[in-house]
């Protein structure tokens, strides 16, 4: 049997689908009527995948990067862009993680005077590129 995910979106126009019918594989016993699908639905195909990525890595963040090999940051952002599509609220972060400064400071988006400043709270006193 060929697997298939369900699809949740309509192809035509993106809006969601409504499931409203169930068959057992075994005795194909069908049910008829609405059925809700639950949240983890709404997710993309890429969405998904770092789900069960990150589940893989018991929620570590820096094993999901290594793996996706992407930055710290990137992964962080994918899992609040998850977290907004399950429904729940993503608190906006006021202050930088030291990772994430320690990161652009890596990448040469900022200079060493500017991740000092903001590893110790500061604001954003030196010059943002090398």
């Amino acid at each position: 049997m060929i697997k298939i995910s369900v699809v949740s979106r309509c192809p035509y126009c993106g809006h969601k689908m409504d499931v409203v019918a169930l068959k057992c594989p075994v005795c194909g016993t069908g049910v008829t009527g609405q059925f809700v699908l639950d949240e983890f639905f709404n997710l993309s195909e890429e969405q998904m995948k770092f789900v069960k990525i990150f589940l893989k890595h018991k929620g570590n963040l820096s094993e999901v990067q290594k793996e996706l090999d992407i930055s710290y940051p990137t992964a962080r952002n994918k899992l609040n862009e998850i977290v907004k599509t399950l429904g729940y609220d993503v608190e906006d972060e006021v202050k930088e993680n030291e990772r994430d400064i320690l990161e652009k400071l890596k990448n040469g988006e900022i200079d060493v005077s500017t991740a000092i400043s903001k590893l110790k709270g500061g604001k954003d006193e030196g010059s943002q590129k090398i």
